[in-house]
Order: C-alpha cells, then sequence, then structure tokens
C-alpha cells in the first residue's frame, strides 16, 4: 500500500508529467485548511527534491499566507486513468513574487498564463505513494479557459486592483504579503 521516498524518481516525475491537475493542501495551527485544485500547464518539477507552480489569480489567496505564517504544505496528484496511483509531496512551501531576486530564473521555466499572480515553490521532505483503487475513471475532455479569459478581460490593471481588493489576506484574516512592498 502506502510506500514513502525521501525525493522523487524518474517514475514519479513521468506520473507528474501524465497528470492533467493536482490538489495543494495548506494551512495553519489556527486557520481553516485550504484545497485547491490547479491544472493547466502550470507545475513544473524543478528537480528531485523540488517543485513549482505558476499560481493564477483566484477569489483568494489562501496557499500564499498560510506558508508565510506556517510553511506547511501538501501536494497530490491522482490518477483517473488504468493507473491507480495516488501520489504525495510533503514538505515547506514558499511564495516568491515579481519583486523577488529569484523571480526571473522561475518565471522562465513557465508558459504565458494569463492572471499569473506569483509561484509557488515547495522544498520536498518526503514523497508517498498510495494506491488509488477507489478513485473513479475519468476522461480528460479539455481545459477551460474561463480563468484566462477573465484575466485577458481584466488586464494588467484590473488584476492589480483585484489582488488589493481580494487577495491580500486569507479568508482567516492572515496577511498574503502578495503586495507588501508595494506600500
Amino acid at each position: 500500500m502506502a510506500r514513502f521516498y525521501p525525493e522523487l524518481e524518474a517514475r514519479h516525475r513521468d506520473f507528474i508529467a501524465a497528470q492533467k491537475m493536482f490538489f495543494t493542501a495548506s494551512g495553519t495551527a489556527s486557520s481553516r485548511v485550504n484545497l485547491s485544485p490547479k491544472g493547466m500547464d502550470s507545475l513544473r518539477v524543478l528537480s528531485d527534491s523540488r517543485v513549482a507552480y505558476l499560481d493564477l489569480t483566484g477569489s483568494g489567496n489562501e496557499t500564499a499566507a498560510h506558508l508565510r505564517h506556517d510553511g506547511r504544505m501538501t501536494m497530490m496528484w491522482c490518477s483517473f486513468d488504468s493507473d491507480p496511483l495516488i501520489l504525495r509531496l510533503y514538505g515547506r512551501g514558499r511564495a516568491v513574487r515579481r519583486r523577488d531576486p529569484e523571480w526571473n530564473e522561475l518565471r522562465r521555466r513557465f508558459p504565458s498564463l494569463p492572471g499569473e499572480r506569483q509561484i509557488i515553490v515547495l522544498d520536498i521532505e518526503s514523497v508517498q505513494t498510495s494506491c488509488g483503487y477507489a478513485v473513479p475513471l475519468y476522461a480528460h475532455v479539455g481545459e477551460r479557459d474561463t480563468l484566462a479569459r477573465w484575466a485577458e478581460k481584466k488586464g494588467p490593471s484590473g488584476l492589480h486592483e483585484y489582488w488589493r481588493e481580494k487577495n491580500q489576506a486569507s479568508i482567516d484574516g492572515l496577511p498574503t504579503g502578495l503586495l507588501e512592498k508595494e506600500r
């Protein structure tokens, strides 16, 4: 059943590359736990002990707030096709923003996606695989373009204003640090 590994192996990388979506989970001792689905071409395996995803503007910014205050994060992939497998990465995460020195190096690894807000980096502490025997079979039909169309319609200044209004604090009131150095 469940097995732990100290870092990603080639077969884990292959499994990640074959999945169309993944999930992130984060929280603090006193906050709600946030679980978010992610898609599009937003994830990169940086090394056997580090992954990152291009975080797109959303209705909240829970992950950034939780990582700033606690750092713990789990990422999960599960197969919806014939290979019944679940893969989890446990580790410490952080948000990298345009103002940060490593932004340019990380940003060049991703395609241009409308609404990009920050890059979330996870330093892996352990990798776990387990069976996905109870996960149903689903067929991938395609990507939704709703978020991209919404972000393109807002434009850069509209997104910035949205971040100012909606992405400065978590639902539990924890600051995200998204626009912190602009003040």
